[in-house]
């Protein structure tokens, strides 16, 4: 299983990964945990409009959008708390 992908050179440790391909397009899923020290960077991340991915493991490189997002938790500054993210990116020209 991929262990890691990198969304604008920001490294994230991934608990699970899917890919496929829709209308010719790469589609990835994947899910990842948040703790309340990363939410903050993650969050500011996630709201970047375009993202450069790069998945090491796959030697996959390309330009994707969001384009499916669901969280566990909507407010993780509480201290020591954990959230459960799942984020789908579709590949764009």
């Amino acid at each position: 299983m991929v262990k890691q992908i990198v969304l604008n050179d920001y490294k994230i440790e991934l608990t699970d990964f899917e890919e496929r391909e829709e209308n010719g397009r790469l589609v990835i899923s994947v899910k990842f945990d948040v703790t309340s020290k990363e939410y903050h960077d993650v969050t500011t991340l996630l709201y970047e409009e375009v993202f450069d991915i790069n998945v090491p493991e796959r030697d996959m490189k390309f330009k994707g959008v969001i384009t499916n997002y669901l969280t566990s938790l909507d407010n993780l500054y509480e201290e020591d708390q954990v959230g459960k993210y799942q984020v789908t990116f579709t590949e764009i020209e």
